[in-house]
């Protein structure tokens, strides 16, 4: 089956590592396919954890052993389910393994590998440590992803991912209680060639307090946009309606619409988003110049009139930052890219 770029311009891009709040685990139904009945289809849908579609069977992740570099495909239990974790814990049994690639589960093959250098770092990022979280789903155990500096995932060469100025929506389910302060753990559309471009050649989601270029009320943690050149609570230095959000697990969403967008959160195991902005974009930003390539665990915003170093922020099942002189310790678990505005 072919999929046209017309047909995505209402699509979804979905990182999903941990799901949190379930107890019983059901896999009648993916959060893929609630976005495929309103036609707004998914053109990554990535976790370690479970099946993003109700029927899919396929590998979730990759492992790589340290002592030989053999690597196995890590696939679910059953169709929809979740990841077969014992399958890992045999192969890993005597040797450190890593996650050298996350699949997209979706039909436009959008996966995630380490990161190459960039204009920043030209260092290559390194994978994470595939046996470093251990949790537990529906009484079942699974592996998330635990990123710590210099680790990150990027994919320059994407199918079906907005570009220009399409609409699209960026969705995570993180942890509220760690979060990093600095520039930048990121999710979502950056540029293809590894490098800080100008303003609106990026559009990721960002849960933090960093307080370098816009902040909510009080002293965070926020639901932010990362636009390149400047993370944003609004479209101003200061949007008091951007309210924290200090709950154990927190679900964030930034919606890019073609001439605005829109910032959403609240406690995770609530069903409701408030509204923490929806307007504008701040002053040259419009049109967005996104371009299309996905990561996730860094981020290149361009900092101005600021003599402060980019700081890599990883994942606990997402994400942990590590700064020289502290140590934040963001915990991400489940993301959403998504291109419409409905």
């Amino acid at each position: 089956m072919k999929f046209y770029r017309a047909n995505y311009l209402r699509s979804a891009m979905l990182f999903y590592i941990f799901f949190c709040m379930i107890s019983d685990f059901i896999a009648a139904e993916g959060p893929c396919d609630i976005f495929g009945r309103t036609n707004t289809h998914c053109v990554a849908a990535h976790s370690t954890v479970r099946a993003l579609y109700g029927n899919y069977k396929g590998p979730l992740y990759q492992v790589k052993r340290q002592i030989d570099n053999a690597t196995l495909d890590i696939s679910v239990l059953s169709s929809g389910g979740l990841a077969n974790s014992s399958a890992q814990d045999s192969f890993c049994r005597n040797s450190n393994c890593v996650i050298q690639i996350i699949y997209d589960q979706s039909p436009m093959a959008n996966h995630l590998k380490p990161a190459p250098g960039g204009g920043w770092n030209h260092n290559p990022d390194i994978p994470v440590d595939a046996k470093h979280h251990k949790i537990t789903v529906g009484g079942l155990p699974v592996y998330g992803a635990y990123f710590e500096s210099g680790m990150g995932y990027r994919n320059d060469q994407t199918k079906g991912v907005a570009t220009g100025n399409d609409p699209e929506t960026l969705y995570m389910v993180t942890s509220g209680t760690h979060y990093n302060g600095a520039c930048c753990f990121d999710y979502g559309n950056a540029e293809v060639n590894n490098n800080a471009g100008p303003p609106g050649t990026m559009e990721c989601i960002y849960f933090g307090n960093c307080n370098w270029w816009s902040t909510g009320q009080g002293a965070g943690p926020w639901v932010m946009a990362d636009l390149e050149a400047g993370l944003w609570a609004g479209n101003a230095k200061k949007n008091d309606k951007n309210l924290p959000i200090n709950t154990e697990y927190v679900t964030a969403m930034l919606k890019g619409g073609t001439n605005s967008f829109a910032l959403k959160g609240n406690d995770a195991t609530k069903g409701t988003l408030q509204v923490m902005y929806n307007g504008p974009r701040p002053n040259g930003y419009q049109p967005m110049k996104k371009q299309g390539a996905i990561v996730l665990g860094i981020g290149v915003t361009i900092v101005i009139l600021q003599l402060v170093p980019f700081m890599r922020v990883s994942l606990l099942l997402a994400s942990q930052l590590m700064l020289p002189m502290m140590k934040y310790k963001p915990t991400l678990l489940l993301q959403v890219m998504a291109s419409n505005w409905s």
